[in-house]
């Protein structure tokens, strides 16, 4: 798994134990009901948390009171999301790995630009990381919208050219064109926020 993680602890898998890598980790607790995980930046710390046994919070970052409370697959599954500070306003956006929140991608922020255009970016911008690496996860996302515009292949924002906005309008060129030239697709599941909590990739500024 991408991201400052280096060493992962399984208290609840396959074979509990440490491991040194995400692909290591996952092929332990992917399909396993209950699977207690996280990942952890040293080996001292990782074995500090082994002995120590579970958390409540195993799965990520983000306090969850038990497993089943998020979606089944989320240990195979990639998050994402995008902040804009106005609207237009500063947009970036981001995609992590579902299960605790290790980054995958993060891109901007960009001037003048919108939320949406940033959900329907990251999206894209997953299917073609996946693509290129030869993997193949579920997304999650919170927008309808971006989730629409990727299914029509077209992004259909109102959002005018200001000058300073013009790498966006090329990152939405760039989308297109490899949407409509690329037959690589993944499933994408809306993110219930209701059910789950905040998406994974969110970037807290609410």
């Amino acid at each position: 798994m991408a991201g400052k993680n280096k060493f992962y602890v399984v208290w609840q898998g396959v074979n509990p134990g440490i491991y040194n890598s995400w692909e290591e980790c996952l092929l332990q607790v992917k399909g396993v009901q209950g699977a207690k995980y996280k990942g952890f930046e040293n080996r001292t710390e990782a074995e500090a948390a082994f002995a120590e046994g579970a958390p409540t919070y195993t799965l990520g970052h983000k306090a969850v009171q038990t497993p089943k409370q998020l979606p089944a697959d989320i240990n195979s599954a990639i998050a994402v999301d995008a902040s804009c500070l106005g609207n237009p306003g500063k947009m970036e956006y981001q995609g992590v790995w579902a299960a605790d929140g290790g980054l995958i991608f993060r891109v901007g922020p960009f001037e003048d630009g919108t939320n949406n255009i940033g959900e329907f970016l990251a999206i894209v911008h997953a299917l073609a990381w996946m693509e290129k690496n030869n993997v193949n996860y579920t997304i999650y996302s919170d927008s309808r919208n971006a989730m629409l515009w990727v299914a029509n292949k077209k992004c259909k924002t109102k959002l005018e050219r200001t000058g300073r906005n013009d790498e966006i309008f090329n990152l939405i060129e760039r989308a297109e064109r490899w949407l409509n030239t690329h037959s690589f697709r993944a499933k994408i599941v809306k993110w219930e926020t209701k059910l789950w909590g905040e998406v994974p990739a969110d970037f807290g500024r609410k």
